[in-house]
């Protein structure tokens, strides 16, 4: 009879075990929580409280220093209501407005003394918020000159610019046309009673990382500071429902995920090679001694004599009859210890009475030692009846 032991691992063995993959994932977690520190504040695209190369917090706070305030906004209500005199309204992303949206910010900016930039618009919004002006194809961000009068932009100089042209069609021209790239000026301000009107070509200029080029923080100033409140309109939720049907899922997530999702690979990576096992060839060890399957019976059996386990003995021959029996009478494996089917297939087979064959088989433990030597003669007696060619030797499993 063989019998096993399992062993569940203890509080060490699991500490032993997993301590390298723990330190790992705290490691990750306090680089994190360095890197969110580092980046501290919002770190979207346009965005005057981030601090991250593509935001704007930067020319936030240079128009505070001038007394300029600064105030976010995010649906097409509050920048409608924030409009007025004494302001200027910045739209980040006209092109992403709803027909609505456009239509609520073109009524409330009509007859408002104050200014409006948009930035980098295209027909999509120019032909409802500055009709009359036709765009014209992009072109690649470069060091632009002025080439114009415009009082602001001579004063700032060369600035980063690209982005789409324009052309105004209407008679009266444009206030101003500066900084042309493949013969279209990028900046544009239409000259409305009683305020204006800005057009931007690209929003490169206003960002954290290209403030110090060229002469761009003295153009933003300017035009952004033309007034003593800005009111800085990001759309997000329902109101930025235009300009993404083209982006994939990368380009819409912030950039600073790929860069943790490529650290996380590396980590991965690195981490799988750390706890990977390396097998080599198989290494064959000499046994420090070897027992011979017939010493192991005797010193099993010399052990059940010892301490009088009959009926351990006596179990360990019948299971093991019955397990040499069952394939012999045509029946499976797993039916070897069924009483019912066993008893009824040995019985048919030698013509023995079914009672004595489930005594034999399924019985009682002897009470003494020549009974369990009698059951060890009977079973085997049993087994060459069943099968004489296959018969077990005489003797292999009898208790000594």
């Amino acid at each position: 009879m063989t019998t096993s032991t399992a062993i569940s691992p203890t509080a060490r063995t699991l500490w032993r075990r997993g301590r390298g993959a723990l330190v790992i994932a705290a490691v990750l977690a306090a680089t994190g929580m360095f890197l969110a520190y580092l980046n501290d504040g919002p770190s979207g695209v346009l965005d005057p409280r981030s601090s991250s190369p593509p935001g704007t917090r930067a020319i936030a706070e240079l128009l505070a220093d001038h007394g300029v305030d600064t105030t976010l906004v995010t649906t097409t209500a509050e920048a409608a209501d924030a409009a007025g005199p004494d302001t200027t309204l910045l739209v980040a992303r006209p092109d992403s407005l709803s027909d609505t949206s456009l239509a609520t910010l073109r009524d409330a900016t009509a007859d408002s003394p104050g200014r409006t930039i948009l930035l980098a618009p295209t027909a999509l919004s120019l032909d409802t918020l500055a009709p009359g002006v036709r765009v014209t194809p992009d072109s690649p961000l470069a060091s632009l000159p002025a080439d114009c009068d415009y009082a602001p932009a001579r004063r700032a100089g060369s600035v980063t610019l690209g982005g789409p042209g324009y052309s105004v069609l209407t008679r009266t021209g444009p206030g101003a046309a500066c900084y042309p790239a493949d013969n279209a000026p990028t900046l544009v301000v239409l000259p409305d009673s009683p305020g204006d009107t800005v057009l931007l070509g690209a929003p490169d200029l206003l960002r954290n990382d290209r403030l110090a080029d060229d002469g761009n923080a003295a153009l933003a100033l300017q035009l952004l500071g033309a007034h003593p409140h800005l009111v800085w309109y990001l759309p997000s939720g329902d109101d930025a429902t235009r300009g993404t049907g083209d982006a994939s899922f990368t380009d819409l997530i912030h950039p600073g995920w790929r860069w943790a999702a490529l650290q996380l690979a590396i980590a991965a990576a690195l981490a799988a090679l750390w706890r990977a096992r390396r097998l080599g060839p198989v290494v064959t060890e000499p046994l420090p001694v070897v027992v011979h399957a017939a010493e192991t019976t005797e010193g099993r059996a010399r052990l059940y004599h010892r301490t009088d386990a009959r009926d351990r003995a006596a179990d360990a021959l019948r299971t093991a009859t019955r397990a040499r029996l069952a394939p012999l009478v045509g029946l499976p494996r797993h039916a070897a210890h069924s009483p019912a089917a066993l008893t009824e297939a040995v019985a048919s087979r030698t013509g023995d009475p079914a009672p004595a064959v489930h005594h034999l088989l399924f019985g009682p433990p002897p009470a003494d030692d020549p009974g369990l030597i009698r059951l060890a003669d009977e079973l085997d007696a049993l087994e060459r009846r069943v099968a004489p060619d296959h018969a077990h030797p005489r003797g292999k499993d009898r208790p000594q």
